[in-house]
């Protein structure tokens, strides 16, 4: 246990995996799944629960209010991530499978994370309050977003879209959060002075998703579609957008003129992929697609994104003990 605390790997990414070959020896199965199913729905409509009665409506306004950081982290989340995902996937359709394929595309119109933005924000000493705002909006307009993106890019590709799916999402994602923001002045600070309870329900929802999907793609076979090789390709193709995605958000935040503090929101917010958001959101939206082939993609994008940025906080943090030049623009 005290080698695994100090190796560079995320505890996170171990538990992903673990839950990944739970699901391929010990899938659940008929009764069993529905059961896992309900109970992942359930935790998923906490967590939002918990998002809403955390968020205080006065940083909400007060992030709205700077209209140009926030259009150009939305415009990063669900304009140019959407173009580089119909590019790469244009790329490599051939080499990947329609699946793994369309799985890319999906990740490319998530909302952005929120508890990863505003954390990494925190360690390279950025506008925290402005990341809280830009990564909550992010999630509330990606619940209407993301639906419209998956019609209007996706749909050649065996997606759709319907009011019965904006239904299901406001149903298990938007209303938990409003109620949350409805309990907010009873629970509020119980939930801020106890992180590690959101902790544990983020991370915890996401495991139970996974495990559903997982078991799922299992119990039907489709694994045998997936072969070392397309993971590789899909791997450095996450790489690939995220490393054009933060190069153009640094660049247009100075060519704008945003001073160092809001740089760094616009840099981790308009950069990140929502794994909380997305695997729900694949049940919903892809009925009857194998979404455990569907959010592989996004599950590789998760860890590479929160390596890249953990490296990149740290540089971020240590600008004044730098030599004037020793980061672009300083």
């Amino acid at each position: 246990m005290r080698l695994l605390r100090r190796l560079p790997i995320d505890r996170f990414l171990l538990m992903l995996v673990a839950t990944v070959a739970l699901a391929a020896l010990l899938p659940a199965r008929g009764t069993a799944a529905e059961g896992v199913g309900a109970l992942a729905s359930v935790a998923v409509a906490l967590l939002f629960f918990i998002y809403g009665a955390k968020l205080a409506p006065k940083a909400v306004v007060e992030g709205l209010l700077h209209w140009r950081l926030q259009a150009l982290v939305l415009g990063s989340t669900f304009v140019l991530f959407p173009l580089l995902g119909l590019l790469a996937t244009a790329l490599l359709g051939r080499w990947i499978g329609p699946g793994l394929s369309l799985g890319l595309l999906f990740l490319c119109v998530l909302p952005s994370t929120v508890q990863s933005s505003i954390a990494f924000t925190s360690v390279a000493r950025g506008n925290v309050p402005a990341a809280l705002c830009c990564a909550s909006v992010s999630n509330l307009l990606g619940m209407v977003l993301t639906p419209a993106l998956v019609a209007l890019l996706l749909q050649t590709k065996g997606a759709g879209f319907s009011t019965d799916a904006l239904r299901d999402i406001g149903l298990h994602l938007l209303l938990p959060f409003l109620v949350g923001q409805a309990a907010r002045p009873l629970i509020g600070g119980f939930i801020s002075r106890h992180k590690l309870l959101t902790s544990v329900v983020d991370r915890g929802s996401i495991l139970l998703v996974v495990y559903a999907a997982f078991s799922e793609g299992v119990v039907s076979g489709i694994w045998h579609q997936v072969d070392p090789a397309s993971l590789l390709v899909v791997a450095l193709a996450d790489m690939a957008i995220l490393g054009i995605v933060l190069s153009v958000t640094m660049l247009a935040a100075r060519r704008l003129g945003f001073g160092k503090a809001d740089e760094i929101v616009i840099v981790f917010c308009g950069s990140k992929k929502s794994l909380a958001s997305g695997v729900p959101m694949a049940s919903i939206l892809f009925p009857g697609h194998p979404v455990g082939l569907l959010v592989l993609p996004l599950m590789l994008f998760h860890q590479i994104q929160l390596f890249a940025c953990a490296a990149l906080a740290q540089r971020y943090a240590r600008r004044d003990e730098m030599p004037k030049g020793a980061l672009p623009a300083e």
